[in-house]
């Protein structure tokens, strides 16, 4: 019988002594795993949460889910909304979040379903992160209209390697943020990284029929949005997508049965995984003669699913791309100056709504930073907090200031201006770098993967993300393309557009900025002038504007800064570099026999 049926209003009675024996045994079992981290003494734990639970009772403080839901991560409850936040008071109910490599990094559109686990894991909630290097290769069909692509199995292992240590990134991040912001240092908390590998590979055909696809209906499984689609627009799906939900519910009964997950997070396309996962425990339970407490639909016992909104802008775009392009999580495919500006340019309506999901700052200082934001909204005091937060999260507290040192260095004397002595410095870094530390074989293998991959137009539907953009916001580009009426090409290269025709409308529109050589003053030398681009395209020529004779710097609208390195032709091929347009340059130049504009 399905858990998504409605359970009755009543709260059926369950022994008080009987919920803390229940956890005592549960956390006996973490103590025996690989959960390691602060663990108090069970008996002081299970009286820690009960006096907790009384607190919420009376008022004295929020339930978990009205925090989830104040914030904005609650979109719908797979088992009832009044059920589950009974659950997650009387209970410390261990929950997870899911995500399959098929990339060699998350993009912030991953975010939302970590970020509330995160929530729950500083509120004292066992968490775990689960790496599908399993079921990866199956390919989950949520969302999709047509299948994916098979990938090599060199290219899945750098996947899962990288993935993996990003996932470590983020609980180190998470942990580092949690002290910042000052949650209850006294509560017990644990968590896990699993790779579902690990019990998938030992897992037969037969044992996964048995155990879980006797329990899974096809009514319920062909009616899923993601089976219709397939089936409607003729693409068609096949058995191995079709079967995907069995292997994730396996991933859910073999955590439940380890380790006492109860809660499964995901995003508004996960739904029907997350209700087909509860039927398939609530079966497994049931055959299998679960002795646990209570009854075995007990609410006490039972799983829950969470799904968490898709996120939009408020002008109805979907948010996590830029330009077409994921905005990655990994600093070498996105680098720290890039993320923050990418949040830095978040409208006033959205910037709000954002600092609830993806920060840890508490609602009443998220007040304050926004009634200080609409006293001067051209301050963005709002984005500069939102995106320092995020950027801290995903890459460290040191790479955030290093962000917001380098956003301020290149605003240092305001829009108007940008500082020389910023880009000398950023130089500099440059040649620091020249001479690298030696790098094993399959971390440089790793790192060139991973610039191609956010740079290819197959990854992220856009090929305007440059392979070889430096950490310090910095691209090479060489000095071929500048020419008299290149403005276009040149900003297309330089990835602040997606084409020269989106360049040139840009210049139309009065939008594009270029540093004017020698235009400080003689009180401040350093501080140059930001100059429109002139609309007269063809009579400009880009060399004009180089500083130092070795750069170029861009700007799209009010923020997007691009410092581009311009190199000769044959130190840009010696470093086996490319960059948008720059093949189809070099074609065209051959055919004519000359420079093609």
């Amino acid at each position: 019988m399905s858990l998504l049926r409605q359970l009755p209003r009543a709260r059926p009675y369950v022994c008080q002594q009987c919920i803390r024996k229940q956890r005592t045994t549960i956390e006996g079992q973490r103590q025996k795993g690989t959960w390691g981290q602060k663990i108090m003494d069970p008996a002081r734990a299970a009286a820690q949460w009960e006096q907790r639970a009384n607190k919420i009772k009376n008022g004295q403080e929020k339930s978990m889910l009205t925090i989830l839901e104040e914030r904005g991560f609650v979109k719908d409850v797979a088992g009832g909304r009044e059920q589950l936040d009974w659950l997650l008071t009387q209970k410390d109910i261990g929950a997870y979040v899911g995500v399959d490599p098929t990339a060699p990094s998350m993009h912030v559109g991953h975010l939302l379903p970590f970020m509330a686990l995160f929530w729950l894991y500083l509120s004292g909630y066992p968490s775990v992160t689960l790496l599908g290097a399993g079921t990866v290769l199956i390919g989950d069909p949520s969302g999709r209209t047509t299948e994916r692509a098979r990938q090599a199995d060199d290219v899945r292992t750098m996947n899962i390697l990288n993935m993996r240590r990003q996932i470590d990134q983020l609980w180190t991040h998470v942990k580092c943020l949690g002290i910042k912001h000052r949650f209850p240092a006294e509560i017990s908390r644990t968590r896990m990284a699993l790779d579902n590998h690990t019990w998938l590979q030992n897992l037969s055909a037969i044992e996964l029929m048995q155990q879980v696809g006797s329990g899974m209906r096809l009514g319920p499984m062909l009616a899923r949005d993601s089976v219709k689609v397939r089936m409607e627009n003729g693409e068609g799906m096949s058995f191995s997508e079709f079967s995907y939900p069995l292997f994730q519910a396996y991933d859910w009964w073999w955590m439940y049965n380890k380790h006492g997950v109860q809660l499964q997070l995901g995003g508004s396309d996960q739904y029907g995984n997350l209700c087909a996962g509860m039927d398939a425990v609530s079966y497994m339970r049931r055959t299998r003669g679960d002795q646990r407490v209570g009854a075995e639909d007990d609410i006490a016992n039972a799983t829950f699913g969470l799904a968490t909104p898709l996120l939009t802008t408020a002008s109805g775009e979907k948010f996590g791309k830029s330009a077409g392009n994921a905005v990655w999580l990994d600093k070498e495919m996105m680098n720290s100056f890039d993320l923050y500006q990418y949040f830095l340019r978040t409208a006033d309506n959205d910037v709000e709504r954002y600092l609830k999901l993806f920060t840890f700052l508490p609602i009443q200082h998220i007040d304050l930073v926004m009634e200080s934001q609409r006293k001067d909204e051209s301050k963005r005091t709002a984005q500069h907090v939102l995106a320092k937060e995020v950027v801290e999260l995903a890459h460290g507290a040191e790479d955030a200031m290093k962000a917001e040192a380098a956003h301020k260095e290149a605003f240092s004397q305001g829009t108007h201006t940008f500082s020389l002595f910023g880009l000398r410095k950023a130089f500099e870094e440059i040649k620091k770098k020249e001479q690298p530390d030696k790098v094993d074989e399959a971390e440089l293998k790793l790192l060139t993967y991973k610039k191609t991959y956010a740079s290819s137009s197959t990854a992220t539907g856009n090929s305007a993300e440059d392979s070889q953009k430096e950490a310090s916001q910095i691209v090479t580009l060489p000095l071929p393309l500048l020419s008299q009426g290149s403005f276009p090409r040149v900003l297309h290269a330089a990835g602040l557009v997606g084409s020269k025709s989106e360049g040139q409308r840009l210049i139309a529109k009065r939008g594009a900025y270029v540093v004017l050589p020698n235009s400080g003053s003689l009180e401040n030398p350093s501080g140059l002038k930001w100059e429109q681009i002139p609309e007269a395209i063809s009579t400009t020529d880009p060399n004009q504007y180089l500083l130092d004779w070795r750069a170029l710097v861009l700007r799209s609208g009010k923020s997007k800064i691009q410092i581009c390195r311009i190199v000769t032709e044959e130190d840009f091929e010696k470093e086996g570099l490319t960059c948008p347009g720059w093949e189809d340059f070099k074609a065209r130049r051959a055919e004519s026999g000359e420079e093609t504009q």
